[in-house]
């Protein structure tokens, strides 16, 4: 029985039901279920759950919007349900500044927000105002299938979510807004600062990301031990969406964003999403995935696979190459230097090493130039790094001499991730360089001493790699 959009089958004489605009699938209730629907339920004992491990962090991140916006009224909306078709909805998930200050994350009610009111004695008042659940003698208990706790199951309290988050809670009718409110993505300084405001993590960020890692790991080993039933279906590529997808949804709340499960020629394709085709034995696979945990937190991992389990002399010559790439660019982060020279530093090897291939019409040094050259990018034209967090590109809204012209601090969590993709058409390579794809991406923690690698338990050498298929896929 599908129960989504069930809310345009109910037809009933109580008033209170909110009236719908199809009637095609209505059925009427009998005035005996009207009369009784109410009665016969046990209590609901309210119990005041301990405040959640992030609620000391979240105080202090509420407290740095309020110092950096005296006097102004926020308005920080978690947002609404998304139409996928007709009527049913995507899965919710609040936005993530909204997640960042609540602590209210896989579990957060969609239309709430949150609201700093200035005090006028300095500093601000913080509200988180949500729909609260219905009382069981209304009709929206029984015959809003959005919201009406018969349909989707149990809904928050006020008073426990309050205990919860460590925030003060209000009915979302008693919202009011104003003219001159600062309201999160219409405001262009509002919107900056929370994401600035994500750039260095505390404790409690760092162990969702150590977790976050742990959870894709798990799901990167899945899938290689499935490698022979992944190579004998006609979308093998399918198949490896789903088995990440399971661990994901099994050990975390989701994926952070769609797995790309690309073999072959569709490895060149940055973002393959469709992952519709076969798994060749002798091709490589690249695989870009992530698990979501229930915090939201998501890790950013990136592997490449010789399908068969060995690669041929030339997948490893530039398999090794994007590795050489990748550890140069780890050997340059440090606290105090730039965020883009680590990508400077994996451009140096690419470019390099593409020269010594003859494949460029000029000099390395000549493609590294800032201003003539560029001529390497045409085989990895993506950066080598981004912020991660709450977001799979975390920190997206910050200015830029914050980001890329910005410096590591202690704290910083990072992707490094460059590749090698030469495609199926392109007639600037040799013939047996064209159709491989390559790309290595790994999580790094900046701390004091410098970068730590959270995904370094991933197999990551070419010689890693192929004992790691023989162990799990025999």
């Amino acid at each position: 029985m599908s129960t989504a959009g069930e809310s345009d089958t109910i037809a009933t004489t109580d008033a209170d039901t909110p009236a719908t605009t199809s009637t095609n699938r209505r059925q009427p209730y009998g005035q005996g279920f009207l009369d009784t629907i109410s009665q016969g339920w046990a209590e609901r004992p309210e119990t005041m759950p301990p405040a959640r491990a992030q609620a000391a962090y979240t105080a202090a991140r509420r407290d740095a919007v309020s110092a950096a916006f005296p006097g102004k009224r926020l308005v920080i909306p978690a947002g609404e349900l998304r139409q996928r078709s007709n009527d049913t909805d995507y899965p919710f998930r609040a936005h993530s500044a909204f997640s960042h200050l609540t602590g209210w994350a896989s579990d957060a009610e969609p239309g709430s927000v949150l609201v700093f009111e200035p005090r006028t004695e300095g500093g601000h008042d913080v509200t988180l105002y949500f729909r609260e659940r219905a009382d069981r003698t209304t009709a929206e208990f029984y015959s809003d299938a959005s919201i009406g706790e018969f349909w989707i199951g149990p809904r928050p309290a006020l008073r426990g979510v309050a205990a919860d988050l460590g925030v003060a809670t209000a009915h979302i009718d008693d919202l009011e807004r104003r003219d001159g409110d600062v309201v999160l993505d219409e405001d262009d300084s509002l919107t900056r600062f929370v994401s600035e405001l994500r750039l260095v993590k505390d404790d409690y960020e760092i162990a969702q990301m150590r977790l976050a890692v742990d959870v894709t790991a798990r799901g990167f080993d899945d899938i290689v031990a499935h490698l022979p039933e992944i190579v004998a279906h006609p979308r093998g590529e399918r198949l490896v969406e789903g088995v990440f997808h399971q661990r994901a949804r099994s050990d975390g709340n989701a994926v952070g964003y769609d797995t790309i499960a690309a073999s072959g020629p569709h490895a060149c394709y940055l973002h393959w999403t469709r992952n519709d085709g076969a798994v060749m034995p002798g091709d490589l696979i690249l695989i870009d995935a992530g698990a979501e945990v229930d915090s939201l937190y998501t890790a950013d991992i990136t592997r490449t696979l010789p399908v068969n389990g060995r690669f041929t002399d030339i997948q490893r010559r530039i398999y090794e190459t994007v590795r050489e790439a990748a550890d140069a660019a780890m050997a340059a982060a440090r606290p105090g230097v730039k965020f883009r020279s680590v990508h400077e530093a994996a451009m140096q090897v690419i470019a390099t090493r593409v020269a010594e291939w003859g494949l460029l019409p000029v000099t390395a040094q000549e493609a590294l130039d800032a201003d003539s050259g560029g001529h390497h990018r045409r085989y990895m034209v993506h950066g080598t790094s981004h912020h991660l967090g709450i977001d799979v590109h975390d920190c997206a809204q910050a200015r830029r001499d914050m980001y890329y012209d910005g410096l590591l601090e202690p704290g910083m969590v990072f992707t490094i991730e460059p590749g090698l993709y030469f495609q199926i058409d392109d007639l600037t390579v040799p013939e047996e360089y064209r159709g491989i794809g390559v790309r290595i991406e790994d999580d790094i923690l900046m701390t004091p001493e410098g970068p730590v690698n959270l995904s370094a338990d991933i197999p990551r050498t070419a010689d890693e790699v192929e004992a790691w298929i023989a162990r799990l896929s025999a």
